[in-house]
């Protein structure tokens, strides 16, 4: 029978019982954090010619390996941030970083292509068991404008670690050595993750129990978690094997574009599942007044394409840098580096601002990041390899810059009207969307990216069709957000007339 739920006491919120000077460091342990489970997503990039050359990984190894982690993440997350709403964040932000500090050390000491993915999967998986505990922490601890501020700073720290990854991996590889530097990539994890470890014990709020939290006794929904997972891997699987080598795996390829249609039933699979659970009082994998707000609904329209669209660049400029370019790891990431910058800058700007300017700031960043990298395409052609680094440097750190307008942002508008008993559940979802589209995004866009490589055998030819794609599903995200910049216009027109 579903929990009747009432609007929570102010005077009984976390955030209002919490001291105020005593939210911040709290908040700085779950940065800390999410940093080291967001670097991990790109901080592979620049040490998989390494791995390629000393475990004997393939493409699809190599695939798998970016994807898996993404993918279990993703599909992770709602399911945790259901658990940190109902047994408490601080206990799922503790479990998820004890087991990241274990699997991070198991990923360093594996011994081939296929057990280093598995592991990376599982390393997901501890990733998306901590990530949503951060939102719940800032909705939980932050109030009004605080809030926004504090999504920036997050959003800062999303974009630093998603584009320091290759930076951070480059500058490891050049100190222990490409030849097996790779395994520093994850051990760095270890110490860090063991001086957050007490840190968040002592800092991080006690669960506290909020009269509109899902009941503990409610059942949680594995079946819609793992009817998810096997349809977002039955997508992903066309453009993973397309990747495989040889007329074996091209055959084998052309079969897996059938698994798409096994994708889609399990995708009506899923949605009747997710009624039936509602109807007998479970907790769906996202709550069905959710899909009633409007803003939360466009805000991981946005999100899910966007992800789907840049998240599948680092692959493909990583391997035209080092590969093409014959750059070192560590100047390949310098090449992204700025990327890193001006997104920080942007994102804390952005998190000021978002109240001021709502839904248009996430346009104009979508049409900066667009026109960055639709430049970058044109005139990687044309500029001289001395100098097309350069160029790829500057325009990649204009593209940070609208990224920064994008992610914090969206993130702000996506969760400003969900419930405070819902937003670890609001917050896995949004996530969740999020890491479903990067995976998909990164295998789609790898399959491009090799496809030409293989006929072409040009690593400039081959980013260039990458670049083409990230623009394309990013166009996508942009129209969705004029629809809902013009719904709230029209919203807000109509409430003043």
């Amino acid at each position: 029978m579903p929990t009747a739920r009432r609007s929570p006491d102010p005077a009984s919120t976390p955030a209002s019982r919490a001291p105020r000077d005593a939210r911040w460091p709290a908040f700085a342990v779950c940065l800390g954090a999410g940093f080291m489970t967001l670097l991990d997503v790109t901080i592979v990039n620049v040490a998989l010619p390494s791995i390629e050359s000393s475990l004997g990984a393939g493409p699809s190894e190599l695939q798998w390996i970016l994807a898996g982690y993404t993918l279990a993440f993703g599909l992770a997350l709602v399911p945790a941030g259901r658990l940190g709403d109902v047994y408490g964040r601080r206990n799922l932000f503790l479990i998820g970083l004890a087991a990241f500090v274990v699997t991070s050390a198991a990923c360093g000491l594996v011994s081939s292509g296929p057990a280093l993915a598995g592991v990376r999967f599982a390393q997901g998986i501890a990733a998306g068991v901590l990530n949503p505990q951060v939102i719940g922490f800032i909705q939980d601890l932050f109030k009004g404008p605080e809030r926004g501020k504090a999504f920036g700073y997050f959003g800062a720290t999303i974009g630093v670690s998603t584009a320091i990854g290759p930076l951070a991996g480059g500058g490891l590889l050049a100190l222990f050595g490409e030849g097996e530097g790779w395994r520093a990539v994850f051990l760095v994890n270890v110490p860090i993750g063991l001086i957050l470890l007490p840190l968040a014990w002592k800092l991080l709020p006690r669960p506290e129990k909020r009269a509109d939290a899902p009941a503990r006794g409610a059942r949680l929904d594995v079946v819609g978690s793992l009817l998810l997972a096997a349809a977002v891997v039955a997508f992903m699987w066309p453009f993973v094997s397309s990747t495989s080598e040889g007329a074996e795996g091209s055959a084998g390829a052309d079969r897996a574009w059938w698994v798409i249609a096994v994708g889609a039933a399990l995708v009506a699979v899923l949605v009747w599942w997710e009624r039936r659970v509602k109807a007998r009082g479970g907790l769906p994998l996202i709550p069905g007044n959710l899909l009633r707000v409007p803003s939360f609904t466009f805000g991981v329209g946005v999100s899910t394409l966007y992800f789907l669209g840049f998240t599948g660049i680092w692959l493909a400029s990583t391997l035209w840098l080092q590969s093409g370019l014959g750059l070192s790891p560590l100047q390949a990431g310098l090449v992204l580096t700025p990327f890193s910058i001006t997104g920080a800058i942007a994102a804390t700007l952005g998190g000021r601002w978002i109240t001021r300017f709502g839904r248009p700031l996430v346009v104009i960043g979508i049409v900066i990041t667009v026109v960055a990298l639709a430049a970058l395409d044109l005139l990687i052609g044309v500029v001289p390899e001395p100098g097309v680094a350069w160029v790829a440097a500057g325009l990649l750190m204009v593209a940070g810059f609208g990224n920064g307008f994008v992610i914090s942002p969206n993130q702000t508008l996506t969760l400003a009207k969900v419930p405070p008993g819902d937003a670890g559940a609001a917050a896995g979802s949004l996530q969740t969307m999020q890491r479903i589209g990067a995976a998909v995004g990164v295998s789609a866009n790898s399959a491009a990216f090799f496809a030409v490589l293989s006929s072409t055998g040009s690593y400039t030819d081959a980013f260039a069709m990458s670049l083409r794609v990230v623009v394309a599903i990013m166009l996508l995200g942009l129209v969705v957000a004029i629809i809902d910049t013009r719904r709230r216009s029209a919203q807000h027109e109509s409430a003043t007339t």
